[in-house]
């Protein structure tokens, strides 16, 4: 499996850059991350989503519905958009450190 150096670590990637060491997820990976997902720099309510994401992982083993998400963070799906271009599945999700999302294209 590829390797790329993300906040300053050595980490295993998928394929489509996706982390596959959760691990090692912190906030300057996130942030590296970000730069690929054309999501930085990030604000308070980059964090606000990718915060909810990682807990929401942490607690259920699964990314939420886009539907939870945009409901819990008080977030439209074109906001999301804006804010991760690449959509919360692939964009937003990638830089939450969470797995590639089943039915990410």
């Amino acid at each position: 499996m590829p390797k790329a150096t993300l906040g300053g670590l050595e980490i295993e990637i998928d394929e489509d850059g996706f982390i596959q060491e959760p691990d090692k997820w912190n906030q300057a990976v996130a942030e590296d991350l970000a730069k690929t997902e054309n999501a930085f720099p990030m604000g308070e309510d980059h964090w606000k989503l990718v915060n909810y994401l990682r807990d929401y992982y942490l607690k259920y083993g699964i990314a939420p519905a886009i539907r939870m998400l945009c409901k819990q963070t008080n977030f439209d799906l074109k906001t999301i958009y804006k804010m991760f271009p690449g959509g919360p599945a692939k964009g937003a999700c990638k830089v939450a450190g969470l797995p590639k999302p089943t039915g990410c294209v």
